[in-house]
């Protein structure tokens, strides 16, 4: 079982290097794996920013987030990851991770406000977290 972050789910929609290596993981996963409301808001608008930025002229942004949104749905549906509850658990370690690994914290780690939830998600849940970069490398999770 595993918690999946969103930089792993953009990873994978966008190509990036080593995103093979990710979904190899994700796909030899034997077991259960998670995302949270949070995860999936945070993919859908970093697939559709990445569109948009890439776009020239006029943009039907709408348009593109919900092309977004069947895009990340399809993914996740694929994994078949299902969907975790974000609680005041959840916040509580969110905020926890926050002061001692959040961006504003001035921490190497420089979670931000999705990380800091991912973090806490995978915390609460006991799940070993799927990520793509190194900002989970610098906490207690790597």
């Amino acid at each position: 079982m595993s918690f999946v972050d969103a930089s792993a789910l953009v990873a994978i929609i966008n190509e990036e290097p080593g995103y093979q290596e990710i979904e190899k993981r994700l796909n030899d996963e034997d077991k259960r794996l998670y995302v949270s409301p949070l995860v999936r808001f945070e993919t859908i608008i970093a697939v559709a920013r990445i569109h948009i930025d890439n776009a020239r002229g006029q943009v039907d942004r709408p348009a593109i987030i919900e092309a977004a949104r069947l895009i990340v749905d399809e993914v996740i549906e694929a994994l078949n990851a299902r969907e975790i509850i974000i609680d005041g658990k959840v916040g509580n370690l969110a905020m926890d991770a926050a002061i001692r690994y959040g961006k504003v914290a001035g921490d190497k780690a420089g979670l931000n406000f999705g990380d800091c939830f991912a973090y806490a998600a995978a915390k609460a849940y006991r799940l070993p977290l799927v990520y793509k970069g190194d900002d989970f490398s610098r906490t207690d999770l790597a």
